[in-house]
């Protein structure tokens, strides 16, 4: 969804002409779970239903999607709706990883209240991910083709999953990163792809969050186009997560190498 305004367009010519110029779209979304308010986000309106799912299992409220029972989605003059109800089982983790903020669009940790779930453990990757340095470039020049709303806004962030030869199998956009890949998770959940069957590949830097919801989803290979922190390497390579950035069509670097794939 994409809005389209009229802006004035410059150059250095001192030629200044309107312009019609798409806008990406970006709204509040709230999303409770069993009627009880759980966190505001800022979201692009697309994929709602593999947010709702992507998000659940990333924040550790669910493990599968299959422990949602149901996904409700309303619009009203403020913003959008998701209400989820959960298996009563999961509602234990629901009050231990409340959030009391509204999370903006580009933080993954806004409003958790506790140091510790800042910086949960999970189990490490088991097995070496299905990547070669073939395939990571194969996903990265089909990547910007399948990047819609972001040739449409440039605005975008793009999450997206690719398989060991590199063919990228799903792939959701967000002006959030953190709300791209959970989007992106809740798709792979739906349809039912093993996240050990590939890889994922982001349009962003790599910080801790999103090294956090590759190893909630047992994704176990990250790559983004942009640098990580060194709190996200520290993490990757406490988990024995693959993780390679700073990757452009002419060159990558492999931050944490497990399993010695490029050794």
């Amino acid at each position: 969804m994409t809005a389209t305004r009229m802006p004035i367009c410059l150059s250095p010519d001192h030629l200044y002409r309107p312009t019609n110029r798409p806008l990406a779209a970006e709204r509040p979304v709230s999303i409770t779970y069993n009627g009880e308010s759980y966190a505001v986000m800022m979201v692009s309106p697309q994929d709602l239903e593999d947010f709702a799912v992507g998000f659940s299992i990333s924040e550790g409220i669910v493990e599968s999607k299959n422990e949602i029972v149901a996904i409700l989605d309303d619009e009203i003059d403020d913003g959008l709706l998701l209400h989820l109800e959960i298996i009563p089982d999961r509602l234990a983790a629901l009050s231990e990883r409340k959030r009391s903020l509204i999370g903006q669009t580009g933080c993954g940790l806004c409003g958790v209240t506790d140091l510790d779930e800042a910086v949960r453990t999970y189990t490490p990757i088991e097995s070496a991910p299905h990547l070669s340095i073939n395939s990571i470039f194969t996903s990265l020049q089909a990547l910007p083709n399948q990047q819609i709303l972001n040739q449409a806004t440039g605005a975008v962030h793009a999450a997206a999953f690719a398989d060991n030869k590199g063919t990228i199998c799903a792939i959701r956009e967000d002006v959030g990163r953190h709300n791209a890949f959970d989007k992106l998770i809740g798709d792979l959940a739906r349809t039912g792809i093993d996240p050990a069957s590939g890889f994922a590949v982001l349009t962003s830097r790599c910080s801790i969050e999103l090294v956090q919801k590759a190893l909630a989803f047992r994704i176990p290979a990250l790559i983004t186009i942009s640098a990580p922190t060194d709190l996200a390497v520290d993490f990757a390579t406490d988990h024995s997560l693959t993780l390679v950035a700073l990757a452009r069509e002419d060159g990558v670097i492999c931050f944490n190498d497990p399993f010695g794939i490029f050794a």
